[in-house]
């Protein structure tokens, strides 16, 4: 069977991402759901905080929305480090909907408390330049997410 990667193709260019079925299923199978429904297509990065991640996933552009279905958490022992791939969530544990965050440096606080569910492996040079702030004054945005088998 082939792999799967998700590509979000930003502002800036190409973002692959390696999709970590092995530590997260449930995780990897919704958003995969999602992108495949092109969910994510336009959606823009409303949190992007430079040394810690940058947040997108929201339909609503503002960190309040998801897509009404909530994926239970899947921790696991995979370290939150640069380019990592995680499921925002609120204070609940099972609170993982559509929201999720890419590591920009290493966040080892936030280890064993988010689920780990990819890792980026190309285009990390476009997730750095995505604009910064809370919201950003003018937010990146995903143009168009897809699954591409390798």
């Amino acid at each position: 069977m082939a792999e799967e990667q998700l590509v979000f193709t930003l502002e800036g260019g190409d973002v692959t991402i390696k999709l970590r079925p092995d530590l997260a299923p449930k995780h990897v199978a919704r958003i995969t759901e999602l992108v495949k429904s092109g969910f994510y297509d336009g959606l823009t990065f409303h949190r992007v905080i430079d040394g810690f991640v940058a947040q997108g996933g929201c339909p609503d552009g503002n960190g309040m929305g998801g897509s009404g279905t909530k994926i239970p958490a899947e921790f696991n022992a995979e370290k939150h480090v640069r380019g990592t791939m995680s499921m925002a969530r609120a204070s609940d544990p099972n609170s993982g909907d559509s929201q999720f965050f890419i590591c920009l440096d290493a966040v080892p606080y936030l280890d064993n408390q988010y689920t780990v569910w990819g890792e980026v492996i190309d285009g990390m040079d476009h997730v750095d330049a995505i604009p910064k702030g809370e919201p950003p004054a003018k937010p990146g945005k995903i143009v168009k997410a897809s699954i591409v088998e390798v």
